[in-house]
């Protein structure tokens, strides 16, 4: 192989990944057009994406199982980005988490086109199941993983159940999200939620944070 050639050869997976990405990105915009299209989950097969993302099925294969978690992952391209966990309290990661909650129901609710998608969402299994398992589960986890922490730093009382904890959070941001579509969702709403709570559950003897 001469000079050229070597040359050409090394260069190849330097320019791969970003030839990844670009498709990666045709194809969740491929199926964000189908959908401002009006075209029902239902009917948004493989080949359909494929054929308006001008990719082969293959290349969507490679990257996802199946449309579930494309579908899945387009969902998550248009929420707002999980947070990034301040780390310098228990308070701090908590109001953290529900903000996120709170700008997503702020962006479902400016958004016809998210608000249909999570709609249609709740009435396939597969896609609702497939969504849990890869975003509503990490997210719960992560939760568990501040209260948790929160009891071990002394922040939180010890003999409160996190399971029922970790609801009691992020309960009343998701009915105003939800089941409340006409309710408020003011700046600073996930402070007052968290504050509220926190009264209530810290160690007698801790110290206000």
């Amino acid at each position: 192989m001469n000079l050229a050639g070597r040359e050409a050869a090394s260069e190849g997976p330097a320019r791969g990944r970003p030839r990844s990405e670009a498709v990666e990105r045709a194809i969740v915009e491929g199926v964000m057009k189908l959908l401002e299209d009006g075209v029902p989950l239902a009917e948004l097969s493989i080949e359909r994406i494929a054929r308006t993302a001008g990719v082969g099925k293959a290349t969507i294969y490679r990257r996802w199982p199946g449309k579930e978690e494309l579908f899945v992952d387009v969902v998550r391209q248009a929420e707002p980005a999980d947070p990034a966990l301040p780390g310098t309290s228990m308070r701090d990661d908590l109001v953290a988490v529900l903000e996120q909650l709170r700008e997503r129901g702020l962006m479902s609710r400016s958004s016809v086109l998210l608000h249909n998608v999570f709609a249609q969402m709740k009435s396939s299994p597969k896609v609702w199941k497939a969504y849990h398992t890869s975003v509503v589960d990490p997210r719960r986890r992560l939760q568990y993983e501040i209260l948790r922490r929160g009891q071990a730093t002394g922040e939180l009382r010890s003999d409160v159940d996190i399971d029922v904890l970790s609801d009691c959070f992020v309960g009343p941001m998701l009915l105003r999200t939800v089941m409340r579509p006409d309710a408020e969702l003011p700046e600073g709403l996930s402070e007052q939620i968290v504050d509220t709570l926190l009264s209530g559950l810290r160690p007698v003897s801790s110290p206000s944070a």
